[in-house]
């Protein structure tokens, strides 16, 4: 990536995030949450914490507290540790969410040095900034000076050559099939060495 624009691309995704405020963890939806992640019935599920099913079912319902001997049998069966059974998952559940981007029709971003295809532009809040690029670049003169922005980034080259130039590294030649995966702080260029435009494709991170 260089220029200005798609500095920009990576920072209107980030900025496109939603502040999350977390709520008390109910502790029956956790349970029934590690439950049908392991695709046990309540039966399975109590068999294997030598609980009764009517015992689990009251716990995951809400309807009684578990006794920290409970606890115990449910984090064994489970096969995690207790605490765990209060620390909510890293996503409050899932949310099933895909985007499918079939080829030509990507939403499309062309610099002096780069034209991006944008893929699953549809997803909001994303993680990452999945994108192809054609690299149009041919010499480090293209390039305004480095680029840099905040995460991490991979790239995967998919037809042609290119030179990834960083900021502490000697540059490298990359060929289809070869990829590379660096901290994007670090000032970082690509080019291409083929007599055609390269294409590759590249991920950065968005947190």
């Amino acid at each position: 990536m260089a220029g200005h624009d798609p500095m920009n691309l990576i920072r209107a995704a980030r900025e496109n995030g939603e502040s999350v405020v977390a709520e008390p963890l109910d502790l029956g939806a956790r349970v029934r949450e590690l439950r049908k992640a392991r695709d046990w019935t309540l039966e399975q599920a109590a068999r294997q914490a030598g609980l009764a099913r009517s015992t689990l079912s009251k716990i995951e319902n809400g309807q009684m507290s578990p006794t920290y001997d409970a606890l115990k049998k449910l984090a064994v069966g489970l096969d995690i540790s207790v605490p765990q059974l209060f620390t909510p998952p890293s996503k409050a559940q899932v949310n099933g969410r895909v985007a499918v981007t079939r080829n030509g029709e990507e939403p499309g971003q062309i610099t002096t040095t780069y034209e991006h295809a944008l893929l699953a532009e549809a997803l909001t809040t994303k993680k990452m900034l999945p994108y192809r690029a054609r690299i149009r670049a041919r010499t480090m003169d293209d390039f305004d000076g480095w680029v840099r922005h905040d995460g991490e980034e991979f790239l995967y080259v998919l037809t042609g050559q290119i030179r990834l130039y960083t900021e502490f590294y000697e540059p490298v030649d990359m060929k289809r099939g070869d990829s590379a995966y660096y901290d994007a702080t670090m000032g970082h260029n690509v080019v291409s060495v083929s007599p055609e435009d390269a294409t590759i494709l590249w991920v950065t991170s968005l947190t």
